[in-house]
Formats: structure tokens, C-alpha cells, sequence
């Protein structure tokens, strides 16, 4: 397994209203999407060409949505990009880029 092309630690990772971890794992390696709890289990992982990746119309900046196999992840990353050497999670933005760049879908 080679390089994550993406990876954030610390994530708050939910789905409707149910918390499924508040310190998860978000890494896009080898073209695919892997949503992890804080103990490295998987909860979904699938393809990037089949996840959609996308920002919610209301909510804070820290949030962003995948789906992935038929199911909305709500992940609650970092609202600023943490300084380099810092502990925390990216901003949600990254994440959206991130997936489209692996799916071949950006710039």
C-alpha cells in the first residue's frame, strides 16, 4: 500500500443523527475513500469515483458530506488547516478537494 493521498485523524464521523466516532480517521489511498473509528475498524470504505463529496448548504465550515454505498457520512473536520506540526484535523475544504482530485473529477 502505497503513500494516503488524504488523511485526517481526530475526525467526528456521523450518520443522521447518530455518532459512530468522535475521534475517526478520513484517508483516500490507492483510489479508495476508507472512513475509520479511532481504532483503525472500518465503517465504509469505498471507490473515489463513486463517492460524492460535497459541502452542507447550512452548517458550520468544519463539515463536510460523503456518500459512499448508499449511506451520508456527516464528517466534522478542522474549520482552518492546523499549523504545520500541529495536531488536528484539515479543513473541510481540503477534504472536498482531495476527493476530487483521486476521483480525476478536479483541477
Amino acid at each position: 500500500m502505497g503513500e494516503p493521498e488524504f488523511r485526517a485523524t481526530g475526525v467526528r464521523i456521523g450518520k443522521r443523527l447518530r455518532s459512530l466516532t468522535r475521534a475517526g480517521q478520513v484517508r483516500i489511498s490507492d483510489g479508495r475513500l476508507e472512513l475509520l473509528t479511532s481504532y483503525g475498524s472500518e465503517i465504509d470504505s469505498a471507490p473515489v469515483q463513486a463517492v460524492r463529496a460535497s459541502k452542507p448548504w447550512f452548517g458550520p465550515d468544519d463539515r463536510a458530506t460523503a456518500d459512499l454505498n448508499g449511506h451520508r457520512y456527516l464528517l466534522t473536520l478542522g474549520e482552518n488547516d492546523p499549523a504545520p506540526g500541529e495536531p488536528g484535523p484539515p479543513a473541510a475544504r481540503r477534504f472536498i478537494e482531495a476527493v476530487r482530485r483521486a476521483a480525476g473529477r478536479g483541477d
